[in-house]
């Protein structure tokens, strides 16, 4: 499919959906990006669902636009999406090859592939067990083998490891790495585990009460939530001349009457003395690291 010249393959422009007088989505602007593990994050009741059940069309929006591949011929560009919303609607009473087929047919793919999808999702030795009897990371692994029918081009999977042990996480966790990897899927997946999506997220967007708050690839979080030498002083600029002295790689932010630095190699005592050599009157210094789960959380509107 062509794509468009920013090589997104979701954008929307101002999607919002409501309901009667609430509004479940506010005028949201997302960009997934070819190759991206895109983590949707958000308390629950904050519009992932609804965003896309949108994208798949499951729901229609009450106003703004959205493209999918570059273009706006939603129809068309659907066929290259696989889905996997809330839990998976399997037949119980078949195997895994059984409800792959079903599903094949339904989806008008080619039902020689079943095979090798469920021995890459690791279903490839259940033989005739009925699904009714498969553990939960089971079932989510062969929703997943469902959704990559067709081998499309992207992924949008809400809440996949809801619910499941560890074992089972990291089962999903390494199955969406492989996809990605050896496959080249884009993925856009929900969830409110934080520190399991950190494990294979390249690019997060944080919705809160419908709103887009704010889109952060992963480097960038990371250096947010570096630790930091925060040093407060009523001559920030002149201490940031002493420390790049002292340390030429150390990244400083300097405020009114405070600096945060970061650089492992910097010892605080170091930085302390070097300062008062140089004149400048230290009020405090102290680490401080920005938490990824408190970035998460002071973005999400506080804790639940």
């Amino acid at each position: 499919m062509s794509e468009s010249q920013n090589n997104y393959v979701v954008e929307t422009n101002n999607l919002t959906k409501t309901y009667g007088s609430k509004t479940v989505l506010d005028h949201v602007n997302m960009h997934v990006a070819q190759g991206d593990i895109y983590g949707f994050i958000g308390k629950n009741g904050a519009g992932k669902t609804t965003l896309m059940k949108l994208l798949l069309g499951m729901s229609q929006p009450t106003s703004g636009t959205m493209s999918l591949f570059g273009t706006d011929k939603l129809s068309l560009a659907r066929h290259h999406i696989g889905s996997l919303i809330e839990e998976p609607a399997l037949y119980h009473g078949c195997t895994a090859a059984e409800n792959m087929r079903r599903f094949a047919i339904l989806a008008n793919a080619d039902t020689s592939e079943v095979d090798e999808i469920l021995r890459f999702v690791g279903l490839g030795d259940v033989g005739t067990k009925k699904v009714g009897k498969f553990s939960l990371g089971m079932k989510q692994r062969l929703g997943i083998a469902i959704a990559m029918l067709g081998h499309p081009d992207l992924l949008i999977l809400d809440e996949p490891i809801n619910g499941l042990d560890p074992e089972g996480i990291k089962e999903i966790r390494d199955l969406l790495l492989r996809l990605n990897r050896e496959q080249g899927v884009t993925v856009l997946v929900s969830s409110h585990l934080l520190d399991e999506l950190a494990k294979i997220t390249t690019r997060y967007g944080i919705i809160n009460h419908g709103r887009l708050v704010e889109e952060i690839s992963a480097e960038d979080l990371m250096k947010q939530c570096q630790q930091k030498l925060h040093i407060v002083t009523e001559q920030p600029a002149v201490a940031a001349k002493l420390i790049k002295k002292l340390s030429p790689k150390a990244k400083i932010t300097a405020n009114e009457n405070s600096l945060d630095v970061v650089d492992e190699k910097l010892e605080s005592a170091k930085v302390n003395q070097a300062l008062v050599n140089g004149g400048v009157d230290v009020t405090s210094i102290t680490f401080a690291a920005d938490k990824m789960e408190d970035y998460f959380i002071q973005r999400m509107g506080g804790r639940a």
